[in-house]
């Protein structure tokens, strides 16, 4: 085989693995993975993985809540009091203010994101070559590579930060924040206003494409080393062994990054 039959065969490879599951209406149909450049087309693997793993959470972490003992607890039952012995310390030296909505939420943000990024993990071509021999011809299996994904998490954050920025300042004192820093004059409002607007802009944006890079990267690294032939089984042992950090880290960040921000909501400047 050519140098170049060689590389576009690896490119054809890499393209087929990158392209998601997609439903969208074109003439009147719902069509299949015909959807370039429509806006509404649904990427249905994305979702269909997102709602799996999010209920899987909350069936593993209800089952063990109502299971739970005092006495020696099991496996899992430790494991899972480690996490939310771990998440509600975070919670309790980030978040400076009165809310019992903010370590369940930092709870499911990091099981959640977590769960999704350690998909990352099964082999690139297990469940995509056993979604081919039932008809199914695209699937990619980690949502947090799907920047819909990430960015629809960053919003849904970005709304809780203006509603908690409202609740504790009220309207006007939250257009203050945005109006009259850092320079307090009336003449700088517009000039204030563009700057905070931009700083307001950039958490949502920084907190979904941060996510969305790391494992897209990591993503595309293992289809790389899918390519290698006889290489591919140490290399992938030894880049997942390192890529765990980063399925912990990003969930960890987003997390953080969450709670920070909506501390900042809460404090009055």
């Amino acid at each position: 085989m050519s140098q170049e039959s060689h590389a576009a065969d690896a490119g054809t490879y890499i393209t087929h693995h990158l392209q998601n599951l997609t439903l969208c209406k074109a003439d009147g149909h719902w069509v299949w993975n015909e959807c370039h450049g429509n806006f509404w087309a649904i990427n249905v693997d994305s979702m269909f993985f997102s709602l799996v793993l999010g209920l899987t959470f909350a069936l593993l972490f209800g089952s063990v809540a109502r299971k739970a003992s005092r006495g020696v607890p099991s496996k899992t039952q430790a494991a899972i009091e480690l996490v939310v012995e771990f998440v509600d310390q975070s919670v309790k030296d980030t978040f400076h203010g009165k809310s019992d909505v903010i370590a369940p939420l930092g709870l499911t943000l990091f099981v959640w994101v977590f769960f999704m990024n350690l998909m990352d993990l099964i082999p690139v071509d297990f469940l995509p070559l056993a979604a081919k021999l039932g008809g199914i011809e695209h699937l990619r299996v980690v949502p947090t590579t799907d920047v819909n994904v990430t960015f629809a998490m960053s919003i849904s954050v970005f709304i809780l930060i203006i509603f908690y920025s409202i609740k504790a300042k009220g309207f006007g004192g939250f257009a203050r924040e945005l109006t009259l820093q850092p320079f307090n004059h009336p003449v700088a409002i517009p000039f204030n206003f563009v700057l905070e607007g931009v700083a307001l802009l950039a958490k949502p944006i920084s907190l979904s494409l941060r996510l969305f890079g790391n494992l897209y990267a990591g993503e595309l690294i293992f289809l790389l080393i899918a390519l290698l032939g006889y290489w591919q089984l140490p290399l992938h042992f030894a880049w997942a062994v390192f890529h765990i950090l980063i399925i912990v880290l990003q969930a960890f960040i987003f997390m953080m990054l969450t709670i920070v921000y909506l501390s900042l909501a809460h404090e009055h400047h």
